[in-house]
C-alpha cells in the first residue's frame, strides 16, 4: 500500500509533538509499518487514510463508533444544535434530557453526571466511594484498565509510589483473593472498580466466572463497599442498557463513555440514591464538559441503540463473524480463537506466546485493508452488515496466503 503521505505527516509531527503520535494510538501499539499513520475520512464502516487507500474497519474507532462513521441520525442532531451554539456559560436542557433518558433505561439509577473522557468519571467515582463510606483504600483487577490517571494507568513515566499507596489488586476470577484483601482490610475499603469482564492487553479476554459476579456483588453489600463498573469500553457492545444486565448483577455506580456519543467526546456516571449526596459533595468540572454537540449526539446515539436493539445485532453478527473466521483460519493451520464477547471480541492464536503470529497474520490482513489490530480486542458495530462480514472472510483467505507463504 502507498503510505509516502501518511510518512511524511508522521515525520512533520514528530517535529512538534513528543513521539509525533501518542498514547494507544502511537504506531509502536499496532503495526507502525502496516497501519496508516492519519485518517482523512470515514463512512460506516470503512475510512480512508491519507494516500487514499480504504479500509474495512475493526476498531470503530477503538470502540467510540457504535452506530457507524457519520450516523446520519447522530450528525442530524449534532448540526440542528450546532445552529444554536455548542459550549455557553450554562448546560443546555439536552444534558437533563440525557440524564432522564439514560436514567430512565439503566436499572439501577437514580441520576447521572457529565464528563469527557472515561478517566474523567473512573476517578471521580471511587473519590465518591471514599467521600460516602470515609475510607480510604480501592480494589481493582490486576492488569485492568481503568484510565490514565496515576493511580491505575498501565506506564511508568512521572508516577511516584503514593499514587498507589491505596490501591489493591487481585487476580481477576479469583474471588477468595478479592474476599481476602477486603478482609484484611476490613472497614477500610471504599469502593470496588471492576470491568464488565477482563479485557486486559495483550492477553486473551476473560469472561467472569460462574458466580463470581454475584458473590462480589454480595461482599460489597455485606461491607459496605462501593461496587463501580467500569463500563467504559463495554456500554453500548453487551447489553442496551449496561453490561451489568447481560451478566445479571447491580453495582452502586457505572461509567459509560467510548461509543456513548458515536464519536463526540462524552462520558457518564450512573448511580443510586445511596451515593447521591456524596456525588453532590465531589466537585466536578470542565470548561467544555457541558458541550452541546457532544449531548446531542449522546441522545441520538442512546436512542438509536435503545428502539433498534443495537446490542443484541453485533452480539449476532459478531458472533457470525467470530465462528466464520475460527474456521477459516483453522483451515490453513492456524489455531485462532476470539476470545472474549463476539461483539468485541479479542483475537488469540494457540501457543502464540510471543505474539509473533498474531502480528503477522495482522500485517498480511493489513496489505488487503483489513484494519485487525494484533493486541487490542476488536470492536463490531451496527454498520457492520453481512455483507460486509462476508466480503472481509473473501480478504483474509486472501491474506492467509500471503501469510502462509511468508511463513515457509
Amino acid at each position: 500500500m502507498n503510505r509516502k503521505k501518511s510518512d511524511s505527516w508522521f515525520k512533520r509531527a514528530g517535529q512538534v509533538i513528543p513521539g509525533g503520535i501518542y498514547g494507544h494510538v502511537a504506531p509502536a501499539a499496532g503495526l507502525p509499518r502496516s497501519f496508516p499513520h492519519y485518517c482523512k475520512q470515514a463512512k460506516d464502516c470503512r475510512f480512508t487514510d491519507l494516500d487514499g487507500n480504504e479500509w474495512l474497519d475493526f476498531m470503530c474507532g477503538f470502540g467510540a463508533i457504535l452506530h457507524g462513521y457519520l450516523n446520519p441520525k447522530v450528525e442530524e442532531a449534532v448540526e440542528n444544535q450546532r445552529l444554536r451554539g455548542s459550549v455557553f456559560n450554562q448546560p443546555s436542557t439536552l444534558m437533563v434530557e440525557l440524564a432522564e433518558r439514560m436514567v430512565e433505561a439503566i436499572d439501577f439509577a437514580d441520576w447521572a453526571v457529565f464528563a469527557k473522557n472515561g478517566s474523567d468519571l473512573t476517578t471521580w467515582a471511587i473519590r465518591v466511594a471514599r467521600e460516602k463510606s470515609g475510607r480510604e483504600f480501592i480494589i481493582k483487577a490486576k492488569g485492568a484498565y481503568h484510565g490514565v490517571d496515576a493511580w491505575c494507568d498501565p506506564g511508568l513515566g512521572g508516577r511516584i509510589p503514593s499514587d498507589r499507596e491505596k490501591i489493591l489488586e487481585f487476580k481477576w476470577n479469583d474471588f477468595d483473593h478479592l474476599s481476602d484483601l477486603v478482609k484484611k482490610r476490613r472497614n477500610q475499603v471504599a469502593g470496588i472498580i471492576l470491568t464488565p469482564y477482563h479485557h486486559a492487553a495483550f492477553a486473551p479476554s476473560e469472561m467472569p466466572a460462574d458466580g463470581f459476579w454475584q458473590d462480589t456483588q454480595n461482599l460489597c453489600k455485606s461491607e459496605g463497599i462501593a461496587l463501580i463498573l467500569d463500563d467504559v469500553r463495554t456500554g453500548g457492545r453487551l447489553h442496551d442498557s449496561g453490561s451489568h444486565r447481560f451478566f445479571n448483577f447491580t453495582p452502586d455506580m457505572a461509567i459509560y463513555s467510548k461509543a456513548l456519543g458515536n464519536g463526540y467526546a462524552i462520558s457518564a456516571c450512573l448511580g443510586s440514591e445511596w451515593f447521591r449526596s456524596a456525588a453532590s459533595d465531589v466537585f466536578l468540572t470542565g470548561s467544555c464538559w457541558n458541550d452541546a454537540l457532544a449531548m446531542a449526539a449522546a441522545n441520538a446515539s442512546f436512542e438509536l441503540s435503545q428502539k433498534n436493539g443495537v446490542a443484541s445485532y453485533i452480539r449476532n453478527i459478531g458472533k457470525f463473524f467470530s465462528s466464520k473466521l475460527e474456521v477459516l483460519t483453522a483451515n490453513h493451520g492456524l489455531p485462532l480463537k476470539m476470545t472474549g464477547p463476539p461483539s468485541m471480541p479479542y483475537p488469540f492464536i494457540e501457543g502464540d506466546s510471543n505474539l509473533y503470529k498474531i502480528q503477522k497474520f495482522c500485517q498480511s490482513c493489513a496489505e488487503v485493508g483489513l484494519y485487525f489490530h494484533p493486541h487490542h480486542n476488536w470492536f463490531l458495530g451496527s454498520s457492520h452488515s453481512e455483507k460486509d462480514i462476508i466480503e472481509t472472510l473473501d480478504r483474509v483467505e486472501v491474506a492467509l496466503t500471503h501469510f502462509q507463504a511468508n511463513e515457509r
